[in-house]
């Protein structure tokens, strides 16, 4: 099922590209993902820092990703690189900046002042990956109008908790629902995290699966070769699509004005099962202008 929030765009394969790789920012042009973060947290060495706000402001300021949604992944808000990686994201006028791990609303609302002092437009997405984000994550996704969409970082919320990671993230899936269910009950987007194994095409499948029957959107990736199986996974399913027409159609017709409940296929449908419809065609409409 496709979920269209407020401001809905595709965000089936979100790939974080390191900002420091030159060559890599080079490349995204060329790829199908939905949406390219360009990251000045995890993936820049402490050396690297300089050249990867300056590939910004030469290689991303300047555009060129077409539809794609431009998001800059900058420092945590307490380190001392914060400062100007906000201000190296915000230079190239992205879509969104992505907070890395937000633990409270209040310093989500910091940062979202300081954008709207800058009169900058960029929305702001938030990382989910340590324990008191979970705790707080109801108070951190009604934060401010500005927050967009809520991003799963596994890799850190296992470190922090000792929780394993094995096929299934049965330990995680209480976890996972509470930040979708977050979302959904603020009109946010929500993406599950990377899966680190990308030649592991089998388990990332599996992990893709899982990760559209739990709800979320889309997928952070770590390599170009996880985007087409995560746009395949998390686009409708032509079955999909066809119910989707067919209760339109049923709702449509004047024989049934004004009723609640249909019959269709030997199965009962109501007027929730028409909007889930609506948004299913509209999804479609927009994943192919």
């Amino acid at each position: 099922m496709v979920f269209i929030v407020p401001d809905w765009r595709p965000r089936r394969s979100v790939l974080f590209v390191p900002a420091a790789n030159a060559r890599a920012i080079d490349k995204v042009a060329a790829l199908a993902a939905d949406a390219i973060i360009f990251d000045l947290e995890d993936s820049v060495g402490p050396g690297e820092r300089e050249a990867a706000r300056a590939n910004l402001a030469g290689r991303v300021r300047g555009g060129g990703f077409g539809r794609r949604e431009v998001v800059v992944r900058v420092s945590a808000a307490d380190s001392a690189e914060f400062d100007g990686d906000l201000a190296a994201a915000l230079a190239c006028a992205p879509d969104a900046v992505l907070l890395p791990k937000i633990d409270d609303a209040a310093t989500l609302r910091a940062i979202a002042d300081r954008l709207a002092a800058a009169a900058a437009p960029a929305r702001l997405w938030a990382m989910v990956e340590t324990p008191r984000a979970i705790l707080a994550i109801a108070a951190i996704a009604a934060a401010d109008p500005r927050l967009a969409c809520l991003v799963v970082g596994p890799n850190d919320l296992a470190r922090l908790t000792g929780v394993a990671m094995r096929p299934g993230r049965a330990a995680l899936v209480p976890w996972l629902m509470v930040i979708v269910a977050a979302a959904r009950g603020f009109g946010l987007a929500v993406l599950d995290g990377v899966y680190n194994n990308f030649r592991d095409v089998e388990g990332f499948a599996a992990e893709c699966a899982q990760a559209v029957e739990l709800g979320f959107d889309g997928k952070t990736l770590i390599h170009p070769a996880q985007i087409e199986a995560a746009n395949r996974a998390f686009a409708p399913a032509p079955a999909e699509l066809e119910r989707a027409r067919r209760i339109v159609a049923a709702y449509a017709d004047p024989a049934n004005a004004g009723r609640g409940a249909l019959a269709l296929d030997g199965e009962m449908v109501e007027r929730l099962h028409l909007e889930q419809a609506r948004q299913l065609l509209a999804a479609e409409t927009m994943l192919k202008s």
